[in-house]
């Protein structure tokens, strides 16, 4: 068993390898003998990748091999970084990320601010947003959502791995009067 062991690790390294996006427990079970637990194999393949210069994890609702979190500041000399997203953009990706499926003239509402086409171009150039098909009222307006790339990119799970709201808001905190320094006498 031990050598069919092997070698079902060594198919699922070879899929997640060659996979542009995170594999699913889905894709991998495709390719084993139905007797085969791939969650099992995928643990293994986890375990047997610690510590090494590149690790198994798990991102959205596949797998993928990422850097080691050791060596990542290492590489970034030596690899080219991704081009920064403008902060218009990045406020526009949480705002569809919280609220998803989203409109334009939703975006613009939270925002507070009109929203460029270029800012959705860019958004969906990086494959970070995608449409979900359109609002059932007058004008049928675009619906915006995020994309399994979204996750990967920001090494989330899932949706529900995002901050919660309140843990994004400062606590306001009661200002110091010079009155409320000074001790009683």
């Amino acid at each position: 068993m031990t050598e069919d062991l092997d070698q079902y690790i060594r198919l699922a390294e070879a899929l997640i390898f060659a996979s542009a996006e995170p594999t699913t427990q889905r894709a991998l079970t495709a390719l084993l003998p139905e007797d085969v637990d791939a969650d099992t194999i995928l643990r293994e393949l986890q375990k047997r990748s610690e510590g090494r210069g590149i690790e198994l994890v798990q991102v959205g609702l596949g797998w993928q091999f990422r850097t080691a979190p050791d060596l990542a500041g290492r590489l970034t000399r030596t690899i080219s970084r991704p081009r920064r997203l403008p902060r218009v953009a990045m406020e526009t990706l949480a705002i569809i990320a919280w609220h998803q499926p989203v409109t334009r003239a939703q975006i613009e509402e939270i925002r507070g601010a009109s929203l460029s086409q270029a800012t959705l171009d860019a958004l969906l150039e990086a494959s970070l947003i995608k449409s979900a098909g359109h609002r059932d009222v007058p004008g049928r307006p675009a619906l915006w959502a995020t994309t399994p790339g979204f996750l990967a990119q920001f090494g989330l799970n899932s949706l529900s791995d995002l901050p919660k709201r309140a843990d994004l808001v400062l606590e306001t905190v009661a200002p110091i009067t010079a009155a409320s320094t000074i001790p009683a006498d």
